[in-house]
């Protein structure tokens, strides 16, 4: 299975990308002999239009159209549910073992998320009720990414 980390904005060079770059790094050489065949980012640009309402439209069909056919859905969103480590890295086994080509990991814009991919999405996720930075949401998805490769590999996880 293919995992993809969808974006609106590109990570600028610097601490953060680097991050992202460390993290998806190591979920790539440990997820090959699970059965991930890649993990890949995708940075996709953020709408100029003048009204939140199109620029949330047009991020949204740029996302949409970036996930890979047949692609299971993972958006995160505020109003999403919280989910621990553990449980993040068995829906990934699940849908691994299930022969789903894909997952989309989708992180969007400023103004959010259309209509259109949130009822696309078949899980919104949340990182709780504070407000963080779309740098530091990206390092922490590619770090839970590779957490879950971790899990699933049967690394001891200092929390079980």
């Amino acid at each position: 299975m293919r995992l993809v980390l969808v974006c609106i904005g590109r990570l600028k060079a610097g601490a953060e990308r680097d991050l992202v770059a460390r993290y998806l790094e190591r979920a790539r050489a440990a997820g090959r002999a699970l059965g991930f065949t890649a993990v890949d980012m995708v940075e996709l640009p953020e709408s100029s239009a003048r009204r939140a309402e199109d620029r949330m439209a047009e991020e949204g069909s740029a996302i949409l159209a970036a996930a890979p056919a047949g692609a299971s859905l993972l958006v995160l969103d505020p109003r999403g549910k919280n989910v621990s480590s553990e449980d993040f890295a068995h829906r990934l086994g699940r849908l691994r073992d299930g022969g789903t080509p894909a997952l989309a990991l989708v992180i969007g814009g400023a103004d959010g998320l259309s209509e259109a991919v949130r009822a696309r999405a078949d899980l919104l996720l949340a990182y709780g009720a504070a407000t963080f930075p779309h740098q530091l949401v990206r390092v922490m998805l590619a770090e839970q990414v590779y957490r879950a490769v971790t899990i699933l590999a049967g690394h001891p996880y200092h929390r079980a």
